[in-house]
């Protein structure tokens, strides 16, 4: 497994365009896809998506795989990534 995390400076739009700019934390398996997905949103509002909980009204676990050409974020460790899950 890989652990990335990445801020996104911008809104999500929609009804959850009020919650502010996020920090997305991702688990990518050996297989490229994404495992886990949390997002953490200035107001403290938290979304985590897996293969438990693929989806909700606000969003859902990245079905693509990860390509790290395109990905503007770093890499951080399991330990960050389960403490921000284990929320």
């Amino acid at each position: 497994m890989k652990y990335y995390k990445y801020k996104w400076n911008e809104t999500l739009g929609g009804e959850i365009d009020n919650w502010g700019f996020s920090l997305w934390y991702i688990e990518i398996g050996e297989d490229k896809y994404y495992t886990r997905q949390i997002t953490i949103f200035d107001n403290g509002k938290i979304l985590k998506y897996s293969e438990n909980k693929l989806d909700d009204e606000f969003g859902g676990l990245c079905d693509q795989k990860f390509d790290i050409s395109e990905f503007d974020g770093i890499e951080c460790s399991k330990k960050e990534f389960e403490e921000n899950w284990n929320q």
